[in-house]
């Protein structure tokens, strides 16, 4: 991977929308080349993807709130994990080292549809000890591409 598949990499991360020419002319390459590279990218994997970015507030998942999972039991961590990824509302989890176990996004449409997702799904995972949840203000960065 040289320079122009990270300038490459970087303007789809930003828009993975762009024509095969558009994204060409923004990296300094003509179509056919770059085309060579995006699809190469993809065989490699470097590339597992392209999704659309849904802001959460129009489909009724505005209030978002990141929960901290502290385990009880290690041997629980294959049922939470089963578990966790039943709950809809559930977005986003990281399984991490140390205390916390895990960071779980969870977007509803309010307060309200959190509480109860959070006393009558994530509460009754197996496994868990305590949870501690906060209350998202706003996104500072969201999809920033990454660093390569």
């Amino acid at each position: 991977m040289d320079a122009i598949d990270r300038k490459i990499l970087a303007v789809l991360q930003g828009e993975g929308r762009l024509t095969v020419t558009e994204l060409a002319q923004r990296v300094g390459l003509s179509a056919a080349p770059c085309h060579r590279r995006m699809r190469e990218l993809e065989r490699a994997g470097v590339i597992s993807g392209y999704r659309a970015v849904v802001d959460p507030a129009t489909v009724g998942r505005g209030f978002e709130v990141l929960v901290a999972v502290t385990m009880d039991r290690e041997e629980s961590v294959a049922g939470f994990e089963a578990g966790l990824a039943e709950i809809e509302d559930v977005v986003h989890a990281e399984r991490l080292f140390g205390e916390p176990d895990y960071f779980i996004r969870v977007a509803t449409a309010d307060i309200a549809a959190f509480q109860k997702v959070r006393d009558e799904k994530l509460a009754r995972l197996p496994g868990v000890l305590r949870m501690t949840s906060t209350i998202v203000m706003m996104k500072v960065v969201d999809n920033r591409p990454t660093p390569t």
